[in-house]
């Protein structure tokens, strides 16, 4: 298994990316395919990151002034330019990221899809008229664009979890400075190079520093992290990033929106739709090898129908295409590198040792394709919700817990520190509506008889506890990106004071 260069060459030429040169070369991108470079990228210092973010403070004082019908103007030509390269941009995505064709394709497609929310957006960002108790007073909200809009993103989702800050931030009034995973950074470039036509055709009303890249590792995120000129910091990845990231922010009175980890499951009633369930299930469980934070990670199936259910998912998993991404057939690409994979064997004898029985989780495909990680999925038979159940792997690794008990059940899906997604397959009314209730589900999103992942762009996304409480994409997730401010105006003769006070002069 070997990429052939005109591949790469063909699709990074037709989305304009520039490469670094040899000498200024300091950030490597390798494919997980087969562990070939596709490219260098210079990477930014602390320094240089301060630079820009005062170019981008100087970019807010202009463009807050643009009226927000004539933003969305700009991010629909960002759209038309994203619909022209989907088919290129999903590639590299798929290059880069390792995700099958489809979810590269996919990923694209949400850009332009939130593209589209923002640009209708544009033409709602509305606040409310208040009654006052006051006579010869109105009252009411009004939101301003707030400032220099920071982004930390991971490598899972290169492009698609950018779009859904950039869009906004961009209708809303506010640059944007991107800080990508080091290991996707030429997904980044490309992006930024789709704007930049979108900018030339929009013409001069935009200023300079509406989207800038800052490539590196720890030094680049920190230093956004850290800058008080950063109004507002959105990071995805790890609970162990939001908890240094969080504080720093914190500390400068910043604004943070923190998109964690998840450790997701999937509760499977008696009354359950066995092959809608396994559908969900398997997609949810090995989609992008495992590495969506969204991903199912717990199944709680109920006594009656764990071993029919079982047998349905071992057969769908002995029949799963693993191998090149950019084979259609495929369904299941590579984990990201060797780390991913070191940790993913650590946590499956970490799970023999608390009791489990597992199937699958070896590496395959090593003789065609020695530097890459292909697995087969595993699943592992827990005798109870143990530390490491309780512990997010990011791996395609499916727990299964038994229960007899609906509130047994629900019981061993909160238990555990993190909140982001979550589904029941269940044909019992009471049983659905009570897991979408108050005392069901405790996470961000609950589905009823489909999986935990694939969210659409028109719902806010995010999830509490450790999953860090942020939510990006649709709904009133828009606000995060400006600021309210409440006003009243006396069109009287008179000055009364609220709440009767009297203060006569």
């Amino acid at each position: 298994m070997k990429l052939e260069r005109d591949t790469i060459e063909l699709t990074l030429a037709e989305l304009g990316v520039e490469r670094a040169s040899p000498q200024a070369a300091a950030l490597l991108s390798c494919s997980p395919i087969d562990g070939s470079p596709l490219g260098a990228v210079r990477t930014h210092g602390a320094a240089e990151v301060d630079a820009m973010v005062e170019t981008a403070r100087r970019a807010f004082a202009a463009w807050r002034l643009v009226p927000a019908p004539r933003r969305g103007e700009l991010i629909r030509l960002y759209a038309d330019e994203l619909r022209a390269h989907k088919e290129a941009l999903g590639r590299l995505v798929s290059l880069e990221a390792g995700k099958i064709i489809s979810e590269g394709q996919g990923e694209v497609q949400e850009m332009i899809d939130i593209c589209d929310f923002a640009v209708g957006l544009s033409r709602q960002l509305h606040g409310l008229t208040i009654a006052s108790e006051r006579p010869g007073h109105r009252m009411m909200e009004t939101w301003h664009p707030l400032g220099v809009v920071g982004v930390i993103s991971a490598f899972n989702f290169p492009v698609a979890v950018w779009s859904w800050n950039f869009a906004l931030a961009i209708v809303c009034g506010n640059p944007v400075i991107w800080k990508p995973s080091e290991k996707t950074p030429l997904a980044a470039q490309a992006c930024l190079a789709l704007f930049g036509r979108a900018l030339r055709r929009y013409g001069d009303e935009a200023p300079n520093g509406l989207a800038q890249v800052a490539q590196g590792g720890r030094e680049a995120g920190e230093a956004l992290a850290g800058n008080a000129g950063v109004a507002l910091l959105s990071a995805t990845g790890s609970t162990r990033m939001g908890r240094e990231v969080g504080p720093r922010v914190a500390a400068r009175f910043g604004r943070s929106l923190l998109e964690l980890g998840g450790n997701n499951a999937v509760i499977v009633a008696p009354t359950a739709d066995l092959d809608l369930a396994c559908r969900g299930i398997v997609f949810a469980a090995v989609g992008t090898c495992g590495q969506r934070c969204t991903t199912t990670r717990r199944l709680i199936v109920h006594a009656d129908v764990r071993e029919t259910l079982l047998a349905r998912l071992r057969q769908a998993y002995a029949n799963l295409p693993i191998g090149n991404p950019l084979d259609p057939a495929t369904l299941v690409g590579p984990l990201i590198d060797a780390a991913a994979f070191d940790a993913m064997q650590a946590t499956l004898r970490e799970a023999v040792a608390q009791g489990a029985a597992v199937h699958g989780g070896g590496r395959v495909l090593q003789r065609q394709a020695p530097d890459a990680y292909y697995v087969e999925p595993a699943i592992a038979m827990m005798p109870a919700q143990t530390d490491v159940v309780r512990r997010e792997a990011f791996a395609p690794i499916l727990y299964v817990l038994t229960y007899r008990d609906y509130d047994e059940a629900i019981a061993l899906h909160n238990d555990v520190p993190h909140g982001l997604s979550s589904a029941i397959f269940t044909n019992d009314l009471r049983e659905a509506e009570s897991f979408l209730s108050a005392a069901g589900s405790d996470c961000g999103i609950a589905n009823v008889n489909l999986g935990t992942s694939g969210a659409e762009i028109g719902g806010a996304f995010g999830g509490d506890k450790e999953t860090g409480g942020g939510r990006e994409s649709g709904s009133d997730a828009w606000k995060n990106y400006m600021r309210r401010a409440t006003n009243t105006v006396n069109y009287s003769r008179r000055l009364p004071l609220a709440q009767g006070v009297k203060f006569d002069i």
